[in-house]
């Protein structure tokens, strides 16, 4: 099992989820996060004073996926989020050891 992970701005949200749905992913976590990298921060003017802002608003998102499946997850992701502009994020992938659904306890594979 592999646990995908990704880091997006948050107008991609849509239509990755909907391009995971429909390569047959049935689970999905979102959390908003912020942070930066390259893209670093922005300035903004709040009552006529300048304010620097270092982190920008991302989503994380978080897939759990067989092992197999983990190349077409990534490629599907990294192909929808992608805009050619600094700051469309990152992708990455961990080895997941155990996966227990809550409702009816089944394991490995069949939780997901």
């Amino acid at each position: 099992m592999k646990l995908i992970t990704a880091i997006i701005q948050p107008h991609a949200l849509q239509p990755v989820a909907d391009a995971l749905r429909e390569y047959g992913i049935t689970g999905l976590t979102v959390t908003e996060v912020a942070g930066f990298g390259r893209q670093g921060g922005h300035t903004e003017v709040y009552r006529g004073a300048e304010y620097r802002i270092d982190t920008i608003p991302k989503l994380r998102l978080e897939i759990l996926a067989r092992e197999e499946d983990e190349e077409a997850v990534i490629d599907l992701v990294v192909a929808t989020a992608r805009s050619g502009r600094i700051g469309d994020g990152k992708v990455w992938s961990s080895d997941v050891g155990t996966v227990v659904r809550v409702r009816t306890g089944e394991r490995g594979a069949d939780a997901l």
